[in-house]
């Protein structure tokens, strides 16, 4: 998912395109997912989004740019997609392959998953928590990873820092930076 317009980053360049430690978010991204086991992947872009289109060198959905949950509905809508589908969001520069495998791992058969961070975690690492809500006694926050079945809908709690930290701000791509300088977070 990379055609979100990113007023919040507020930089010059498209989201997608912004850079961390001199790369791409969506080009982490989608190393995390060649380095998985994910078989075919998609980007879908919106008109928010020319210029990520132009830049990927995967096959693109396009998505009208009303939001994330109306441009993941159309892109499920693509003949050349089915249920499962894993779906990431390009603001996620942590991601590996590791990680993804594990979130495969965890999703059952033709359930949806989806993946959560206990929003403390958020917290702690000084990234933005903008979107929270209770589970089971627990404040937690959604990742930008889902798996999207046709079933029922599970939930992965998991306190893997690659997960949590979104960059929605200039302070979270700080934070980004900082933990990839570190390697601190494996």
């Amino acid at each position: 998912m990379c055609g979100g317009r990113g007023t919040r980053l507020d930089v010059p360049v498209e989201k997608p395109l912004f850079e961390i430690d001199g790369v791409p978010m969506v080009d982490r991204v989608l190393g995390a997912l060649a380095d998985s086991e994910v078989a075919r992947v998609y980007a879908a872009t919106s008109p928010d989004a020319p210029e990520t289109r132009a830049h990927v060198d995967v096959p693109t959905v396009s998505t009208p740019g009303e939001g994330y949950v109306a441009d993941l509905q159309t892109a499920l809508s693509d003949d050349r997609l089915s249920t499962p589908v894993l779906t990431v969001a390009a603001d996620l520069p942590l991601l590996d392959g590791e990680v993804l495998d594990r979130v495969l791992a965890v999703h059952d058969d033709d359930d949806s998953l989806s993946v959560l961070v206990p929003a403390d975690l958020k917290r702690d690492l000084g990234v933005s928590d903008d979107t929270t809500f209770d589970r089971e006694g627990q404040t937690v926050a959604p990742t930008g990873v889902n798996v999207v079945g046709d079933a029922g809908d599970d939930a992965w709690l998991t306190d893997d820092v690659r997960l949590a930290v979104n960059v929605n701000t200039r302070g979270d791509a700080r934070v980004a930076e900082r933990l990839l300088e570190s390697r601190n977070f494996l």
